[in-house]
């Protein structure tokens, strides 16, 4: 059995995705098996993944989106810990080996995250201070948005068995609801170093799709406020997030003329300031 595997979630990206498949194939650490999920692509996408089939897993379903993918690759998997790679990413080559080096070396550790390198149309872009990332018990600092990038997490297998998967329902901000729930029952360890690249600036990015990230982040919200592992203090985190999200939508609302959107979002404001 691999002691990692690597999901390569993908959907039209052929030549991305071949990119993403070599900075794991370059990997210093080598007891791992690779596994692209081909999420529908109708474009050259299973030609090149072809080129590599001696080499990786590739599976292939109709289009159910990148939680379905990823559920799907970790289903699929067989290693103890699961890494994640978006397929318009990048590994550094001792990505996965200095994870594995700290994860054994630090006593319950479940979950591992590391910093990257953000690329935008090539050009090298600085990351801002919300973007700050923490160790230990993070479940504050993943209110105001995702500050753990999918690839460049590290996650035991047992994780999953425990919290589930991505919640397919969500079309974007999968991994804001994710880690979210996760940070309820583990601390986090990370790892000030950039050892994934994340590329950004082309046109299929789902942020990109989508406006008003904070319309979904709402809704994971929500959800939270469902479970029974929150404290007293924690319920009241989440419920002032819900504020401050609708606060900012109703104004982007008010300033559109959206006279739906800005009486939906000042109801919401309003029925969680009554909390």
């Amino acid at each position: 059995m691999p002691e990692i595997s690597v999901i390569i979630p993908t959907y039209n990206r052929g030549s991305y995705v071949v990119e993403a498949v070599k900075s794991v194939l370059r990997q210093s650490y080598d007891d791992l098996e690779i596994i692209v999920i081909d999420d529908g692509s109708t474009d050259n996408t299973p030609e090149l993944l072809e080129l590599y089939s001696n080499k990786i897993i590739i599976l292939r379903q109709e289009r159910k989106g990148v939680s379905g993918a990823r559920n799907r690759g970790i289903k699929e998997s067989k290693g103890k810990y699961i890494a994640f790679l978006d397929s318009d990413d990048l590994f550094y080559k001792r990505k996965i080996e200095i994870q594995m080096d700290l994860i054994n070396k630090t006593d319950g550790c479940h979950i591992c995250y590391t910093n990257e390198k953000w690329l935008l149309n090539g050009e090298h872009k600085n990351q801002h201070a919300r973007h700050k990332k923490y160790s230990g018990w993070i479940f504050d600092r993943t209110l105001p948005l995702c500050i753990v990038s999918p690839s460049s997490a590290m996650i035991e297998r047992s994780v999953f068995d425990k919290c589930g998967g991505f919640d397919e329902s969500f079309i974007v901000c999968e991994d804001y609801e994710f880690w979210m729930r996760l940070s309820l029952h583990y601390p986090f360890l990370f790892i000030d170093r950039p050892l994934v690249i994340k590329r950004g600036g082309h046109d299929d990015q789902l942020s990109h799709k989508y406006w008003g990230m904070d319309r979904f982040r709402i809704r994971a919200l929500e959800k939270t406020l469902g479970t029974q592992r929150l404290t007293e203090d924690q319920r009241i985190l989440v419920v002032d997030s819900i504020i401050e999200k609708s606060k900012v939508l109703y104004s982007g609302a008010l300033k559109r003329g959206n006279n739906r959107l800005f009486l939906y979002y000042k109801g919401l404001e309003e029925k969680y300031s009554k909390k």
